[in-house]
């Protein structure tokens, strides 16, 4: 009796279930926690958004003359580009077309507003959190110090920005003097709450093993209060963005803000979505930076993600 073997179908069905399995690969590795999978889970949010936002386009929902879709204002990067060129601008006997390209005049703009929101920040989070440490430290300063620093802490930073103006002039003064008034007092206020959170466990163990109160201010909270303080200088970091543009729109010669404002003066909605859109980059890179920084530094800390996910 003649054996009939069985048609092989692996050659058929796996031409005809590549592309399934290609897709359930990459779902499987976008389900991880590597690398790779933050990044697709980061281009996939992104493109999600400026889907949604081509789509109000496409169906006539946004006007492009008011809401430019992104294919309109970043394919327009040469043309958008010469807009960045205040500094020359700023310049007496210096035409718009003279100067730097389209391209390094964005560099150099962008340069200059990173520069101003760092320096701020680095300037900032020295005082306050020095400051926030002496509140605790000596009483006497407690007392001197923590109501005016109460008292200032609601001012809104634009209120300080003729102040600003005042003291520094035009220039890159008043747009860090700016960044480091809108977080010094926050940051002074973040650091004595911290200071007042950390466990007495931890200090009763430094006196029993004899610890002096520097000792215990420079071993024990201070390390304790270093994860809260990295979080409080994430946040911040957005902050200073958002008040150094609104110190370079009027106090500085050059600068995002000025861009911004340009803008707004000559009816460009294609070179204010151009100009926000170059912020967020900038925004995003240094806050996945600062986060990488945070990770290595506060090595002994578990990944509480998954956990609370569970929950």
């Amino acid at each position: 009796m003649a054996v009939v073997a069985p048609p092989d179908f692996s050659e058929g069905s796996a031409a005809g279930t590549s592309r399934p399995a290609a897709v359930a690969r990459l779902l499987a590795t976008m389900g991880g926690e590597g690398m790779i999978s933050r990044i697709g889970w980061t281009i996939l949010s992104i493109g999600l958004f400026v889907g949604l936002w081509e789509l109000c386009w496409l169906v006539g929902w946004a006007d492009p003359k008011l809401l430019p879709p992104p294919h309109i204002f970043i394919g327009s990067i040469a043309d958008q580009g010469k807009f960045f060129n205040t500094a020359t601008r700023w310049q007496v006997g210096n035409a718009m077309t003279g100067g730097p390209s389209a391209f390094e005049s964005v560099m150099i703009t962008v340069a200059a507003t990173t520069m101003r929101v760092f320096v701020g920040l680095l300037i900032a989070t020295i005082l306050g959190i020095g400051v926030g440490v002496l509140v605790r430290y000596f009483k006497l300063f407690d007392r001197l110090v923590l109501p005016t620093v109460t008292l200032l802490s609601p001012v809104s930073p634009i209120a300080w920005l003729p102040v600003a103006i005042f003291i520094f002039g035009i220039g890159n003064g008043p747009a860090i003097f700016m960044v480091v008034v809108a977080l010094f007092f926050h940051m002074v206020l973040a650091t004595v709450t911290q200071i007042d959170g950390v466990s007495n466990n931890l200090i009763n163990v430094a006196r029993t093993m004899g610890a002096s109160k520097a000792q215990i201010y420079g071993r024990v909270i201070v390390p304790a209060i270093l994860p809260g303080m990295l979080a409080v200088l994430r946040m911040n970091l957005f902050a200073a963005w958002m008040v150094v543009l609104i110190a370079e729109s009027t106090g500085v010669g050059y600068g995002m803000g000025q861009v911004i404002m340009l803008a707004r003066n000559t009816f460009n909605p294609s070179l204010v979505f151009f100009t926000i859109a170059v912020i967020g980059v900038l925004g995003f890179t240094f806050d996945w930076l600062l986060r990488q920084a945070q990770r290595r530094i506060l090595y002994w800390l578990p990944d509480q993600t998954e956990k609370l996910r569970a929950l």
